[in-house]
């Protein structure tokens, strides 16, 4: 890895203060030095790569002109904020960043003064900063500014929208810079993709416009009441003059743009410009995500997040993967297209996450069965339900934690009229370095209560493709299925597809003294630990056994392995990788409690907190389900 202290300009900046202290024509060398430092830090320590690439120059000018931390600077999708915090103080410590109990990996007040606002999932910086000036005016705290960073695809979802509509009729001056780099992860999709760029403005009228605008406050002549007729009528005229009506200015926004995001000297100069001026205000500027790193500006989906790679060549370092399972996305993906071959009515939808989640076998395969509607999880299943409704069977995939934000969709579209969709939650349980924001975590205890529902968690690849199998079969109605990030267990996966009785678990192993009750692929420690606990029984004269069933569906429970546990059973341990809250261990407790059974029922989960960041073995390690913990547990009851 280069020497920090190589870095000219770069080494003495600590703070944004320390970058506000330098002339305007050294900051093109500070964003060639913070952009090397992001490529030099990822080639090595992997993270979101292209994203914070594109706006080097943004992030520059934004600290260089705004006094941060006072004026709140709101990103919208961590995925852009690396520069940020080199630049806030956190240089030294960027090598730990997505590292157990190091920096981490999305913005978090919790970590910084400079992060203002959590930003693991898009679309809620222009609410939150608008709620952030509206909290200053009513404090009185005029001089504070705050500007939203939305980008990355992240103006399709639809909490954007709703923060527009109420920014266009709450008095406030807050700035939204929308970083337009189409692109999400995959490509960028849509209507509102499609007219953001063809968008223009003339950088003269611009300018033309700001200087009347000032001088007209200045002179007393501009009240806000006649700005705002005067800005009507500006609109008015713009649109009939140029045949095209800015949606942005349609709802009393004034829009300035597009510029050339990766002109930090000009950024600083339009920047400036807007700083004072009063009502809320969009700063449309076209960057390239990727920029300075050649394969990532042409690959700029591969290189979102690619890993390790060689920084001199570009070359992308993979690991070895011969001989290993399969990820269940791409299990997940190659069976979709199989049952798409046999089935004319199933499609698959996804919310801008094609390649996540493998959706981009069938849109490579069958392009016009697969749909990918941007981010916008709430639409993706009422899309769904709306295809359901008159005949198709869509498979609408979308990550665990993701899915939080369609969960009245779920109940209000899809669960009430019993509809058949099949939700196929990717990412579940602890997904790693991207920490708190993306642990598929609470699913199960969310969705358990609600009616008409089928929910289900396979215990290896082999059991997906069965669940996927069943779960498009005629009369079904809705099935969530969820799995984890990461490799199934099998390297011969594709085992024939076969229907799985609804509602019906399976016995894995017997045993005499204690039951272990598990869902889904955590199943698979569960027997490792189940076996080496047996062996050290054996060893120490105290042959105790363990039956161990794979539940397989949450909903509707298998009562038939519920009564025989809680008869032939006192000491009975329920294990999930979700929260231990209203999950399976709590359905077990309900069973047991309602049918009069009183074994000594121990559960095994995520805690009641939020879980940081760190490899999947750490963090599980860390809440007390891996392997040791079970065996630990397993102990514990047996005494």
């Amino acid at each position: 890895m280069t020497n920090k202290n190589t870095y000219k300009l770069l080494s003495q900046i600590n703070s944004p203060a320390d970058l506000r202290r330098l002339p305007l024509e050294k900051l093109p060398q500070v964003c060639q030095e913070l952009r090397q430092d992001i490529i030099d830090e990822l080639a090595d320590n992997p993270g979101h790569f292209a994203s914070s690439l594109g706006v080097v120059e943004l992030t520059v000018a934004l600290h260089y002109v705004y006094d941060t931390p006072y004026d709140r600077l709101v990103w919208d999708v961590g995925h852009q904020a690396y520069g940020h915090k080199i630049l806030t103080g956190r240089r030294d410590r960027f090598s730990t960043n997505r590292k157990l109990h190091g920096l981490r990996p999305f913005p978090s007040p919790a970590e910084s003064e400079y992060d203002t606002f959590t930003c693991g999932h898009a679309s809620n910086s222009i609410s939150a900063a608008l709620g952030m000036a509206v909290a200053a005016a009513n404090k009185g705290e005029t001089h504070r500014h705050v500007v939203a960073v939305i980008g990355d695809g992240s103006m399709s979802g639809g909490l954007a929208f709703e923060g527009l509509n109420n920014a266009s009729s709450t008095p406030n001056d807050i700035l939204i810079i929308l970083n337009d780099n189409n692109m999400s992860i995959d490509r960028s999709v849509g209507g509102m993709n499609h007219y953001i760029h063809q968008l223009h403005t003339s950088s003269f009228y611009n300018r033309l416009r700001f200087a009347a605008s000032k001088k007209l406050f200045n002179w007393g002549w501009l009240n806000d009441e006649r700005r705002k007729s005067l800005i009507r009528f500006n609109n008015s005229l713009k649109s009939l003059i140029s045949r095209q009506q800015n949606v942005f200015e349609g709802m009393n926004i004034r829009y300035f743009g597009p510029s050339d995001g990766h002109d930090v000297i000009e950024l600083v100069h339009t920047l400036r410009s807007l700083k004072e001026m009063k009502g809320p205000k969009l700063f449309h500027v076209h960057t390239v995500k990727g920029k300075g790193f050649k394969p990532a500006e042409e690959a700029a989906d591969v290189w979102h997040a690619p890993g390790k790679f060689d920084k001199e060549t570009g070359e992308i370092i993979k690991p070895d993967t011969s001989g290993l399972p399969p990820r269940y996305q791409d299990v997940f993906g190659e069976t979709l297209v199989e049952l798409a071959q046999d089935n004319p009515r199933i499609v698959g939808v996804t919310p801008a996450m094609p390649s996540g989640c493998s959706m981009n076998i069938l849109m490579k395969a069958m392009p016009g069965r697969a749909f990918d509607v941007g981010i916008a999880e709430g639409h993706a299943v009422t899309f769904s339900g709306g295809m359901a409704k008159d005949g198709l069977i869509p498979f609408c995939n979308i990550y665990s934690s993701f899915a939080q934000r369609a969960y009245d969709n779920i109940i209000h579209d899809i669960a009430i009229e019993r509809l058949h969709v099949i939700l196929c939650l990717d990412r579940a349980g602890l997904v790693g370095e991207d920490g708190p924001t993306h642990h598929g975590a609470f699913d199960l205890a969310a969705l358990r209560p609600i009616p008409n529902l089928t929910i289900s968690s396979p215990l290896d690849e082999r059991e997906l493709r069965r669940l996927m199998y069943t779960a498009q079969l005629p009369g079904m109605g809705p099935f969530v299925i969820r799995y984890p990030r990461g490799r199934g267990e099998h390297q011969d996966w594709k085992c024939p597809l076969e229907a799985i009785e609804v509602g019906r678990g399976r016995r894995l192993k017997d045993g005499q003294d204690i039951a272990l009750l598990s869902l889904g692929p955590i199943g698979n420690t569960a027997a490792e630990a189940i076996r080496d606990f047996e062996k050290q029984q054996t060893e120490e004269g105290r042959p105790l056994t363990v039956a161990h069933y794979d539940m397989r569906f949450l909903k509707p429970l298998d009562e038939d392995i519920l009564h025989e546990a809680g008869t032939r059973f006192s000491r009975i341990i329920t294990l999930e990788d979700g929260v231990v809250r209203g999950g399976l261990g709590s359905a077990v407790l309900e069973y047991m409690a309602d049918h009069g059974f009183r074994p000594r029922v121990t559960r095994m989960g995520l805690p009641d907190q939020f879980v940081e960041h760190g490899t999947v073995e750490q963090l599980k390690h860390i809440v007390g389900i891996d392997r040791e913990a079970i065996i630990a547990q397993l102990r514990a009851i047996s005494q």
